[in-house]
Parts: structure tokens; sequence; C-alpha cells
């Protein structure tokens, strides 16, 4: 599965793929395989993606296309 959304919300941080491997603490080469869909992210890196850049796990996931983490009004 290809995650889009994490190379973007990298890019909008300002991030290298560098920075972010090492705040999950693993090695760039498999962070860009994450970026780059030939390796399924794990559950808790998505997770602590979502805290990192202040989102929802469903907006990582491509699941809602609200960024920030209001809900929406009804």
């Amino acid at each position: 599965m290809y995650f889009q959304r994490i190379r973007d919300l990298r890019e909008d941080a300002d991030k290298t793929q560098v920075e972010i491997a090492q705040y999950l603490n693993m090695n760039r080469s498999v962070y860009r395989r994450y970026e780059n869909g030939s390796r399924e992210i794990p559950v808790w890196a998505v997770i602590k993606l979502a805290k990192y850049y202040n989102t929802t796990t469903d907006y990582i996931l491509g699941l809602t296309n609200r960024r920030d983490k209001t809900p929406a009004a009804k």
C-alpha cells in the first residue's frame, strides 16, 4: 500500500527522510520503503507519525481528508 500522505506531511514540515527515520528510530532506507509503498508501515509508526504531525491516523491512512484533529460539526 502506498502512503502518499506520509511523504506530503514530511515535505510540508520541511523534514528529510533521515530526520523522520531518526524520530522513528529506524534506518532511512526502511522509512523510504514506507513512503514508496514497497513495505507496509506498522501501526506503531502510523500512530507516532500522527502525533508528530498533529493529525489523525485516519488522515495518514487516507480514510478521511480532514487533516486536523478537530471533530467534524454535525
